[in-house]
């Protein structure tokens, strides 16, 4: 563990078929007057919007909502929210959704009562969060970003086609998320796989990073096992409540910052997604899938060793006496096999990419990088051979 961290997560998880249950007692700290947020039709079809609208009723809370919420949230949303906070003097906002709800929420907490633009403020600038943030707590629907437990919050700015995300403060972290498997039961196909491959996403950007003898790594590489194993389970029979638990719980891991201990992290392939979503929408998942084998082909030869582990480790290649270029590229196909085992794309062309928007995303995306760092003509070569 070669750098200094300090670890601190406020968010506390109720996980099980009667999570629900702890929802009055957790209003209890709060105002009376809660802004719930949701998508579009789905929490309504589940019977779950009912359910919390009556313990929202019998713990006497004043409720305004603001539904329609998309799969990338949009600046638009998230303001429109924030003027129901201050309009309603709202206490308390209530996100039941998965990660795009939860994340329109947090946008909305930090931007209700902040001076000037928030867009330019938070997700352009980074500055600090010094006004007043309206908390927090959310019941998740689908498993994928673990937003449920961090500050992280990916807005889309239509008008300047940015997808721009940041990880806030633990104070912007729900202040609870109830976490019951069974409402992804219902969670369609190709939605589940595409949190699934946001998940190990997630683990890859915190793992390909530094060859030290780090107990992070071994975390991850436990989360990516039981990851593997319960998709392939939950492939079979989506209704399997051990598989979708543990998919679950594999999401939170996934982004709850224990998994990125003093590690350097990489997230240049969610840096590419995010200028993919604001010019495609496609869904997150399925443009981190199309952009992640060609990423690792373009850099793994700086992380050599690191390559050639999860060659071994995660997909059980057999590496003794194989030159490690060899056993790292066998690591990359056998993660190349995962994504056609889920059904999930792997050219841009197939989210609806055009040629011409290439260098517009690489332009735009973020650089940075972890074994290499990443420059535009970088960026668009990556794009290209994605294409």
């Amino acid at each position: 563990m070669k750098l200094d961290f300090t670890f601190y997560n406020p968010t506390r998880i109720h996980f099980g078929k009667n999570a629900l249950d702890h929802l009055p007692e957790e209003l209890d700290h709060y105002g009376p007057r809660v802004l719930l947020v949701y998508g579009k039709n789905a929490v309504k079809k589940m019977g779950l919007y009912d359910k919390i609208l009556q313990i929202l009723k019998n713990s006497e809370k004043t409720v305004v909502e603001l539904s329609g919420i998309k799969s990338n949230p949009t600046y638009t949303q998230m303001m429109e929210g924030a003027r129901l906070v201050r309009e309603n003097h709202i206490d308390f906002i209530l996100a039941v959704g998965g990660g795009s709800v939860i994340d329109c929420a947090k946008g909305i907490s930090i931007s209700a009562y902040c001076k000037g633009s928030p867009w330019q403020r938070y997700w352009m600038n980074f500055e600090d969060v010094n006004n007043e943030i309206i908390p927090v707590g959310c019941v998740l629907t689908m498993a994928g970003t673990a937003s449920e437990m961090n500050g992280g919050s990916v807005i889309t700015n239509e008008e300047e086609m940015i997808k721009g995300g940041r990880t806030y403060p633990a104070d912007v972290n729900p202040r609870f998320s109830i976490l019951n498997p069974e409402y992804t039961f219902s969670v369609p196909k190709k939605q589940m796989v595409s949190g699934i491959f946001d998940i190990f996403s997630h683990l890859m950007e915190q793992y390909f990073t530094g060859d030290d003898d780090n107990t992070t790594d071994y975390i991850i590489e436990g989360v990516m096992e039981s990851l593997i194993h319960s998709t392939r389970i939950a492939l079979r029979n989506p209704q399997d409540y051990e598989a979708r638990s543990n998919i679950m719980w594999c999401a939170t891991m996934g982004l709850n910052t224990i998994t990125g201990l003093s590690k350097a992290q990489d997230w240049e392939v969610h840096m590419i997604e995010h200028q993919l979503g604001a010019y495609t929408d496609c869904p997150h998942g399925e443009g981190l899938a199309v952009i992640s084998l060609p990423y690792y082909r373009y850099i793994y030869k700086d992380g050599l060793d690191k390559f050639v582990r999860f060659a071994k480790k995660i997909w059980g290649v057999n590496v003794d006496g194989m030159p490690k270029e060899e056993a790292a590229l066998a690591g990359i196909d056998s993660l190349g096999d995962f994504v056609k085992e889920l059904g999930l794309p792997t050219t841009l062309r197939e989210l609806g990419t055009t040629e011409e928007m290439l260098p517009k995303i690489a332009e735009s995306a973020v650089k940075g990088g972890g074994y290499r760092k990443m420059g535009e003509t970088d960026i668009l070569n990556v794009l290209r051979e994605c294409f």
